[in-house]
């Protein structure tokens, strides 16, 4: 259940979004499976549970829960070209003549369409958490492409869906040099063992720094230098460690043991619970920890017109 990556976009307040009605507009897009002539699939599926009545929502104390999934047939490009080349040398030694681009494009079409219902299938599936409350919506995607097909696919779904990135007031690599420089942090976030520093010219080095003491001088040699922290590890109050970068995107979340206790001993024995429990803790995880995080780093910079 708990996220692993966090991708957090800011939802207009004036878009309210209800459990029943947000159902009903996913229930107009369901994940299909490929057809044998189809390349890609995406729809929604319900976040927990497998049967076809399964809700397509999962909510509690005012949250909500949807996945999506995508299906792709993969058809290396490989193997396209060997049989592409190896049908092109077949006219050309039969008829004596050459093969030109056009030819080519029209074979390499008809060998797809050939090898298309025995493509590998692979199945992917992308969730997203909305806070009503608060505005947010939180996506476990590793890359903003992922999220932008989900968020894509539910405001196709609901007809409008205005929401953004978040953004602060300053720059992040400011605050995640300035951290290391002073040797800590604020708002409950402590430093811990990781960074990478980019120097700031434009075709500057990088350097990764893995296992070390932040603090140490030859960290601060490389700031004094003119280097400037654009990826950062953290861990906030003993609850949750993970890699901040400079487009505010998380990896590596870790909710750590003391909250997976709790939620193994809020579910108790059953499944379903176990797994409401571990939704319920991890968003009122979040909805202390994003408006902390935000707050040190500079304040959320919101445009007038959202």
């Amino acid at each position: 259940m708990w996220f692993r990556n966090l991708l957090i976009y800011r939802l207009s307040l004036d878009t309210p979004l209800q459990s029943e009605k947000l159902e009903e507009a996913l229930a107009t897009r369901p994940a299909r499976p490929c057809g044998s002539q189809t390349a890609s699939t995406y729809g929604f599926i319900p976040p927990w549970g497998k049967h076809d009545d399964a809700p397509l929502v999962h909510a509690g104390q005012g949250f909500m829960l949807i996945a999506a999934r995508q299906e792709e047939r993969i058809l290396p490009a490989a193997v396209v070209r060997d049989a592409v080349q190896e049908k092109v040398d077949e006219i050309e030694a039969a008829e004596a003549r050459k093969v030109y681009k056009k030819e080519k494009d029209q074979i390499k079409d008809e060998i797809v369409q050939t090898l298309m219902p025995r493509a590998f299938i692979r199945k992917s599936v992308t969730r997203a958490a909305i806070d009503p409350q608060r505005g947010f919506i939180y996506v476990d995607a590793s890359s903003s492409k992922r999220a932008e097909e989900l968020l894509s696919a539910l405001r196709e779904a609901l007809g409008s869906l205005p929401v953004r990135p978040i953004t602060v007031k300053q720059a992040p690599t400011a605050t995640f040099t300035a951290w290391i420089k002073e040797r800590t942090a604020s708002h409950g976030l402590i430093l811990l063992d990781e960074c990478e520093l980019r120097d700031s010219a434009e075709d500057g080095g990088i350097i990764r720094i893995k296992r070390e003491d932040l603090s140490s001088d030859e960290v601060q040699n490389h700031l004094a230098a003119g280097k400037l922290a654009t990826v950062l590890s953290l861990a906030w109050e003993d609850k949750l460690s993970f890699l901040l970068d400079d487009k505010l995107a998380i990896k590596r979340l870790r909710f750590e043991d003391l909250l997976q206790n709790q939620a193994e001993q809020d579910g108790g024995d059953d499944a379903a619970s176990q797994f409401d429990a571990s939704f319920i803790l991890m968003m009122l995880t979040l909805q202390e920890f994003v408006p902390q995080l935000l707050e040190a780093l500079g304040g959320e910079d919101i445009p007038l017109a959202v």
